[in-house]
Protein backbone atom coordinates (compact mmCIF):
# COMPACT_ATOMS: atom_id res chain seq x y z
CA UNK A 1 0.00 0.00 0.00
CA UNK A 2 1.09 3.63 0.16
CA UNK A 3 2.98 5.39 -2.61
CA UNK A 4 4.74 2.22 -3.75
CA UNK A 5 1.48 0.31 -3.95
CA UNK A 6 -0.13 3.16 -5.88
CA UNK A 7 2.79 3.59 -8.29
CA UNK A 8 3.68 7.08 -6.97
CA UNK A 9 6.94 6.18 -5.24
CA UNK A 10 10.09 8.29 -5.43
CA UNK A 11 13.64 7.37 -4.50
CA UNK A 12 13.08 8.01 -0.78
CA UNK A 13 9.64 6.38 -0.43
CA UNK A 14 9.09 3.88 2.34
CA UNK A 15 7.52 0.46 2.02
CA UNK A 16 4.05 0.15 3.56
CA UNK A 17 2.58 -3.31 4.03
CA UNK A 18 -0.97 -3.93 5.11
CA UNK A 19 -1.00 -6.96 7.42
CA UNK A 20 -4.19 -8.90 8.05
CA UNK A 21 -4.27 -11.54 10.74
CA UNK A 22 -6.77 -13.50 12.78
CA UNK A 23 -4.32 -13.75 15.68
CA UNK A 24 -2.81 -10.33 16.33
CA UNK A 25 -1.67 -11.14 19.90
CA UNK A 26 0.51 -14.01 18.66
CA UNK A 27 1.87 -11.99 15.78
CA UNK A 28 2.57 -9.04 18.07
CA UNK A 29 4.45 -11.35 20.44
CA UNK A 30 6.50 -12.97 17.65
CA UNK A 31 7.08 -9.96 15.38
CA UNK A 32 10.58 -9.14 16.63
CA UNK A 33 11.76 -12.67 15.82
CA UNK A 34 9.93 -12.68 12.48
CA UNK A 35 11.70 -9.54 11.26
CA UNK A 36 15.11 -10.43 12.72
CA UNK A 37 16.40 -11.88 9.40
CA UNK A 38 16.07 -8.36 7.93
CA UNK A 39 18.64 -7.16 10.49
CA UNK A 40 16.87 -3.86 11.19
CA UNK A 41 18.82 -0.94 12.58
CA UNK A 42 15.71 -0.14 14.58
CA UNK A 43 12.23 -1.45 15.15
CA UNK A 44 9.36 -0.29 17.31
CA UNK A 45 5.64 0.22 17.48
CA UNK A 46 4.58 3.67 16.31
CA UNK A 47 3.27 5.55 19.36
CA UNK A 48 1.48 8.10 17.16
CA UNK A 49 -0.55 6.02 14.75
CA UNK A 50 -4.30 5.40 14.79
CA UNK A 51 -3.67 1.74 13.91
CA UNK A 52 -1.01 -0.63 15.15
CA UNK A 53 2.07 0.06 13.02
CA UNK A 54 5.42 -1.68 13.43
CA UNK A 55 8.20 0.49 12.06
CA UNK A 56 11.50 -0.89 10.81
CA UNK A 57 14.56 0.99 9.64
CA UNK A 58 16.99 -0.95 7.45
CA UNK A 59 20.30 0.11 5.95
CA UNK A 60 19.98 2.34 2.95
CA UNK A 61 18.14 3.82 4.83
CA UNK A 62 14.98 1.94 3.98
CA UNK A 63 11.88 2.41 6.10
CA UNK A 64 9.26 -0.32 6.31
CA UNK A 65 5.89 0.05 8.03
CA UNK A 66 3.79 -3.00 8.84
CA UNK A 67 0.27 -1.68 9.29
CA UNK A 68 -2.42 -3.64 11.11
CA UNK A 69 -5.70 -1.87 10.24
CA UNK A 70 -7.86 -4.03 12.51
CA UNK A 71 -5.89 -2.93 15.60
CA UNK A 72 -6.98 0.57 16.59
CA UNK A 73 -4.63 2.60 18.77
CA UNK A 74 -4.70 5.85 20.67
CA UNK A 75 -1.79 8.20 20.47
CA UNK A 76 0.64 7.97 23.34
CA UNK A 77 1.49 11.06 25.37
CA UNK A 78 4.49 13.16 24.38
CA UNK A 79 7.85 11.53 24.96
CA UNK A 80 9.27 11.91 28.46
CA UNK A 81 13.07 11.93 28.09
CA UNK A 82 14.60 9.75 30.79
CA UNK A 83 17.47 7.27 30.84
CA UNK A 84 15.02 4.42 30.16
CA UNK A 85 13.31 6.19 27.21
CA UNK A 86 16.18 7.96 25.43
CA UNK A 87 17.08 4.98 23.21
CA UNK A 88 13.46 4.62 22.05
CA UNK A 89 13.35 8.37 21.38
CA UNK A 90 16.50 8.00 19.28
CA UNK A 91 14.92 5.22 17.20
CA UNK A 92 11.69 7.16 16.82
CA UNK A 93 13.32 10.42 15.83
CA UNK A 94 15.35 8.94 12.96
CA UNK A 95 12.36 6.94 11.73
CA UNK A 96 10.12 10.00 11.92
CA UNK A 97 12.61 12.31 10.18
CA UNK A 98 12.91 9.84 7.28
CA UNK A 99 9.12 9.69 7.04
CA UNK A 100 8.91 13.50 7.06
CA UNK A 101 11.55 13.82 4.37
CA UNK A 102 9.59 11.34 2.25
CA UNK A 103 6.51 13.53 2.54
CA UNK A 104 8.51 16.67 1.76
CA UNK A 105 10.14 15.14 -1.32
CA UNK A 106 6.82 13.69 -2.43
CA UNK A 107 5.13 17.12 -2.36
CA UNK A 108 2.73 16.18 0.47
CA UNK A 109 3.01 19.65 1.96
CA UNK A 110 -0.05 19.62 4.24
CA UNK A 111 0.83 16.21 5.65
CA UNK A 112 4.44 17.28 6.12
CA UNK A 113 3.52 20.50 7.95
CA UNK A 114 1.11 18.79 10.35
CA UNK A 115 3.48 15.92 11.13
CA UNK A 116 6.45 18.27 11.45
CA UNK A 117 4.51 20.28 14.05
CA UNK A 118 3.51 17.03 15.79
CA UNK A 119 7.16 15.94 15.96
CA UNK A 120 8.06 19.24 17.58
CA UNK A 121 5.31 19.03 20.19
CA UNK A 122 5.64 15.29 20.95
CA UNK A 123 9.39 14.72 20.71
CA UNK A 124 11.56 17.83 20.29
CA UNK A 125 9.89 20.18 22.78
CA UNK A 126 9.95 17.55 25.58
CA UNK A 127 13.68 17.20 24.91
CA UNK A 128 14.19 20.90 25.55
CA UNK A 129 14.05 22.36 22.02
CA UNK A 130 12.46 25.78 22.56
CA UNK A 131 11.21 26.65 19.06
CA UNK A 132 9.94 24.59 16.15
CA UNK A 133 12.76 24.19 13.63
CA UNK A 134 12.24 25.69 10.17
CA UNK A 135 13.35 22.64 8.15
CA UNK A 136 14.18 18.95 8.31
CA UNK A 137 17.88 19.81 8.51
CA UNK A 138 17.27 22.28 11.34
CA UNK A 139 15.20 19.62 13.14
CA UNK A 140 18.10 17.17 12.86
CA UNK A 141 20.51 19.74 14.28
CA UNK A 142 18.11 20.62 17.12
CA UNK A 143 17.50 16.97 17.93
CA UNK A 144 21.20 16.07 17.95
CA UNK A 145 21.99 19.01 20.23
CA UNK A 146 19.19 18.13 22.66
CA UNK A 147 20.07 14.43 22.59
CA UNK A 148 23.72 15.19 23.34
CA UNK A 149 22.73 17.33 26.33
CA UNK A 150 20.43 14.58 27.64
CA UNK A 151 23.08 11.90 27.16
CA UNK A 152 25.50 13.98 29.21
CA UNK A 153 22.88 14.65 31.89
CA UNK A 154 21.97 10.95 32.12
CA UNK A 155 25.58 9.72 31.88
CA UNK A 156 24.90 7.56 28.85
CA UNK A 157 25.87 7.32 25.18
CA UNK A 158 23.56 6.05 22.44
CA UNK A 159 24.67 4.30 19.28
CA UNK A 160 25.04 6.61 16.30
CA UNK A 161 24.23 3.85 13.76
CA UNK A 162 20.88 5.35 12.74
CA UNK A 163 22.30 8.85 12.53
CA UNK A 164 25.20 7.63 10.35
CA UNK A 165 22.72 5.90 8.05
CA UNK A 166 20.11 8.64 7.79
CA UNK A 167 22.06 11.92 7.70
CA UNK A 168 23.77 11.30 4.33
CA UNK A 169 20.45 10.30 2.76
CA UNK A 170 18.87 13.54 3.94
CA UNK A 171 21.61 15.49 2.15
CA UNK A 172 20.72 13.91 -1.21
CA UNK A 173 18.21 15.97 -3.12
Amino acid sequence: MGSRGAGRAHDFSDWDFLVLTDDFPSLERDLHALVAPLRPLSEQWDPYSHHACYMLMLRGPRKIDLIFPSEKRRWAPAWDPRPDTLEAIERHFWDWIVWLEQKRRGGKDARFEKSFADMFELLLRPMGVAEQPASVHAAVDAYVGARDVLEQRFGMHLSRDLEREVRPALEER
